[in-house]
């Protein structure tokens, strides 16, 4: 009696063998860097940076790669828009410009989303990274705050 192959019985015989164990190790010493990079996209700031010290070949490939650290600073610019413009201004890499921003972009969105709006002591912020903001910074969250 022969059987049907089926949907789940292929995509099995896809990984069996040498095939399977080719393929579980390191999806990135099987693929072109372009397409590695397509995938590393996919990851949010913080996933990319514990993404980077997987391995010796991730870390080279996230690192060396302009388009993910670009791809992070549009996201992060849609909040920190004068910072990370001026940065670049300066002539700032995409990576320098992440970091430097990464952490008041958070906070800077925490703020204007309202995260902060109902806070009553100190004691409530114990937890939260802060850092300074700056005027127009300040005039922005007041804005919304008084908005809400």
């Amino acid at each position: 009696m022969q059987l049907e192959p089926t949907r789940t019985s292929s995509v099995f015989l896809l990984c069996e063998g040498a095939a399977c164990s080719l393929w579980s190790h390191n999806f990135a010493e099987h693929l072109p860097t372009e397409m590695s990079v397509k995938i590393f996209e996919e990851l949010d700031a913080e996933s990319l940076c514990s993404a980077s010290s997987t391995c010796r070949l991730w870390h080279h490939i996230i690192q060396d790669s302009k388009q993910l650290w670009r791809r992070q600073c549009h996201l992060l610019r849609d909040v920190c828009h004068r910072e990370v413009d001026s940065d670049r201004r300066d002539g700032l890499p995409w990576k320098v410009v992440l970091v430097r921003n990464y952490t008041l972009g958070c906070l800077k969105r925490d703020w204007l989303s309202g995260r902060y709006s109902n806070v009553t002591s100190a004691d409530q912020l114990r937890h939260s990274k802060m850092v300074p903001l700056d005027a127009e910074t300040w005039g922005e969250i007041l804005e919304a705050e008084l908005d809400r």
